[in-house]
């Protein structure tokens, strides 16, 4: 078919939507991401148009109550400030929302990366019962009676609405949620002057005297790496280990992006620490023993006013215009 969606992808979505149940924590979809031939009737912008609409959109859950931006709320960085999210009829899931903050450089997804692709990242939620708890083919049937939607599924993918389109849509509007204008990105720009001397004192404690940067370096503050950072002696939640069966990725989760870290609490992947100042805490004491705990987690000290000024550099990530940026809402 002349400019149509590439389908291995959407084979193998199909026959996982007919097989698995889903949650944040258990299960993965493996789907590539699906491209359109680079044609001239083909619109980007399209396709980043009909994602945000489908990001918001309540009709992708059973009862139409809750849509992917109930979870990730854009004053929140994308997170929605509770310790686990809540998906429809009240039902809290098993993990925290994880920030959508610059999700484009994010090599894998899930808090334990075990999803390869933004695209399979969109399905998630559709089956898994205490999220959507949906079929994506009642929701593709849903949104074809959208005008607008199949419109913009027209000129962004010369194509229906279908299950690729879908996940291929939202997965676009995702990768636009770029920041990159907080105080530090100022001050890496040569304006000295964008940090206070509190967090230019930060600073050196982040990268000089702590082992901070080991893990939350480059330019989102991850090494993208998996770990167990010692939160507890005993996890109720397996981490990685539910994919690979290893007992050395027991509670092993993603490191994650430290911009806008000040607004994405509460922290950890149950949202069991609720402040910044707990989660120095936790490393302050070198994290609990566990077999699996990364060699990094080791104990240091640090005067109130060092933690003072460490929480300022923190929080000079934060990035206003990416949390009020109008072209990420309605």
């Amino acid at each position: 078919m002349t400019n149509s969606l590439l389908l291995g992808g959407f084979g193998i979505l199909c026959s996982l939507l007919l097989t698995s149940s889903l949650d944040r924590s258990v299960g993965t979809i493996s789907l590539s991401p699906v491209f359109v031939e680079d044609t001239l009737d083909i619109d980007h912008s399209a396709q980043v148009e009909l994602g945000k609409h489908l990001f918001y959109e309540k009709a992708l859950s059973r009862d139409s109550s809750i849509s992917c931006a109930t979870c990730h709320k854009q004053e929140l960085a994308f997170t929605d400030g509770l310790s686990k999210s809540i998906g429809i009829r009240d039902q809290e899931v098993s993990r925290n929302a994880p920030t959508l903050t610059n999700v484009f450089n994010r090599p894998y997804f899930l808090l334990d990366g075990v999803n390869p692709s933004l695209e399979a990242q969109t399905v998630v939620p559709v089956q898994e019962h205490k999220e959507f708890d949906f079929n994506i083919h009642l929701i593709i049937k849903r949104l074809k009676k959208n005008e607008l939607y199949v419109e913009l599924a027209r000129k962004g993918f010369n194509s229906e609405i279908t299950a690729a389109v879908y996940a291929n849509s939202i997965a676009e509007f995702e990768r636009t949620l770029i920041s990159d204008n907080s105080a530090y990105d100022h001050y890496l720009r040569g304006e000295k002057q964008a940090l206070t001397p509190s967090q230019h004192r930060g600073k050196a404690l982040f990268f000089n005297k702590l082992y901070c940067a080991k893990c939350h370096n480059g330019k989102d503050f991850t090494n993208d790496g998996l770990l167990n950072n010692g939160l507890y002696e005993s996890y109720a939640d397996s981490g990685r280990m539910r994919k690979t069966e290893s007992e050395v990725d027991r509670a092993v989760f993603r490191v994650p992006t430290l911009r806008n870290i000040e607004v994405t609490a509460p922290y950890m992947h149950d949202g069991s620490i609720k402040t910044l100042d707990e989660v120095i805490d936790h490393y302050a004491k070198g994290g609990y023993v566990h077999p699996a705990k990364g060699k990094d987690i080791v104990p240091f000290t640090l005067s109130i006013d060092e933690k003072n000024d460490l929480i300022r550099f923190l929080k000079s990530l934060t990035d206003s215009e990416f949390l009020e940026n109008p072209n990420y809402h309605f």
